[in-house]
């Protein structure tokens, strides 16, 4: 039986075309994307497969968001390049990925009592007044886990599938061994 369920929720990544582009003649040519330079100076690319959201600005960069993996990331990016070039837009070089935030929801299929593990892991914040969950900082991989009694939890801040997977993981393990999980609807 799986001890945890992992679930990518959207991969954020920033790209760079390594040249200057006409936001203007993007938006003449490609009907359905957003541009109103007075309110603001990026133009919105949507595709539908994959899902995503880009914002190209004048300076050849972009920032893709909505993609449910990086593997998604790159097909955006291929997609919206192809549709330049179809509209007779040159893009000359290859475009650059860096993918900058993995946000994932991930379920531990057990209760974790969040008093206790405030009290025994390092690097938490929780202050049940001000915010439910207990706000874990994780160092290695660098993410930020969002721990909910109820075994759920956010994690956010990975530069990698693979760091999402690593870190829940690890937090689980954790959890396990200073003994706060509890099975659903154990006393507590």
């Amino acid at each position: 039986m799986e001890e945890f369920s992992i679930r990518i929720e959207n991969v954020v990544a920033s790209v760079s075309l390594g040249e200057t582009i006409d936001l203007y003649q993007i938006a003449r040519a490609i009907p359905g994307v957003d541009y109103d330079p007075k309110r603001f100076p990026g133009l919105l690319f949507r595709l539908s497969k994959p899902k995503t959201a880009t914002l190209i600005f004048s300076s050849g960069k972009m920032v893709c968001t909505g993609a449910k993996s990086s593997t998604g990331v790159y097909e955006a990016v291929d997609e919206i390049v192809k549709t330049l070039k179809e509209k007779g837009i040159e893009i000359k070089g290859k475009p650059e990925v860096f993918i900058q935030n993995v946000v994932a929801s991930a379920n531990l299929m057990s209760e974790v009592n969040l008093e206790r593990a405030g009290l025994q892991l390092e690097n938490v914040l929780y202050e049940p007044e001000q915010f439910s969950g207990l706000i874990y900082r994780m160092t290695d991989p660098k993410v930020v886990l969002l721990i909910f009694g109820s075994g759920k939890m956010v994690c956010t801040g990975a530069r990698s599938e693979d760091d999402v997977y690593k870190a829940v993981e690890k937090i689980y393990k954790r959890l396990k061994e200073i003994g706060v999980l509890m099975s659903k609807g154990a006393p507590k």
